[in-house]
């Protein structure tokens, strides 16, 4: 990789870790000066939504070659995140204090404040064992309680809303479908979806995980 490539990764990447550590802080915050969990969005859910619509990026950033990263995982993780963010939960002012919410922006949280600044140390060459191990394990909890009481339970409470205020008329009337039906259409092909990226990430644990052991035996 090109010396300005590395210094924009490290840069990049070092943002995002600055940003999800205080999106962490905002929803740990949530909780103890409220004592309850349906205060997330309000304390943490712009930034959430900025740090996740700029994280595109990453979607170019595979499509171009600078990280080897598969260019259709990239974009399937940003867009299932994007459009729960702004489709969904930005636009339902209800199902924004559920606890849905908070179950959600602490998975991805907690997994961001890992990924991000192990991304960020890899572009300078330093590789921590304990940080490795972290990225390639915390996601087999993290994931599916972000997804199945994170965001597949918050859609499916948010389905009702969608139906009564017929959310995206204008845009969905064209495709002869109504996005209720849509997001019904996602919930029945999340646990399939969301399996097939849980299954890469393994994948990655045992090339990643094997390699450091390999390296630490040298």
């Amino acid at each position: 990789m090109a010396r300005s490539g590395a210094l924009y990764l490290l840069s990049y990447n070092s943002l995002q870790s600055l940003g999800w550590a205080l999106a962490l802080a905002r929803v740990l915050s949530s909780y103890f000066s409220t004592k309850s969990v349906n205060g997330a969005y309000a304390f943490a859910g712009d930034l959430i939504c900025f740090l996740q619509t700029i994280s595109f990026v990453e979607v170019v950033h595979a499509a171009s070659g600078l990280v080897p990263s598969g260019v259709m995982l990239a974009l399937m993780q940003w867009g299932g995140r994007t459009h729960f963010l702004l489709a969904i939960l930005r636009q339902i002012p209800e199902v924004q204090g559920l606890p849905s919410v908070f179950i959600t922006f602490m998975s991805w949280s907690m997994t961001e404040v890992i990924r991000y600044p192990h991304y960020a140390l890899s572009c300078i060459g330093i590789s921590l064992s304990w940080l490795t191990y972290l990225r390639y394990t915390a996601f087999i909890i993290l994931y599916p309680i972000g997804i199945a009481p994170g965001e597949m339970w918050l859609m499916y409470q948010a389905l009702p809303f969608i139906k009564e205020r017929n959310l995206y008329a204008d845009f969905f009337d064209r495709l002869s479908i109504s996005y209720y039906h849509f997001v019904l259409a996602v919930l029945i092909c999340y646990p399939v979806l969301w399996l097939k990226l849980y299954l890469h990430l393994f994948k990655q644990r045992r090339s990643k995980l094997g390699k450091h052991q390999t390296k630490k035996k040298v």
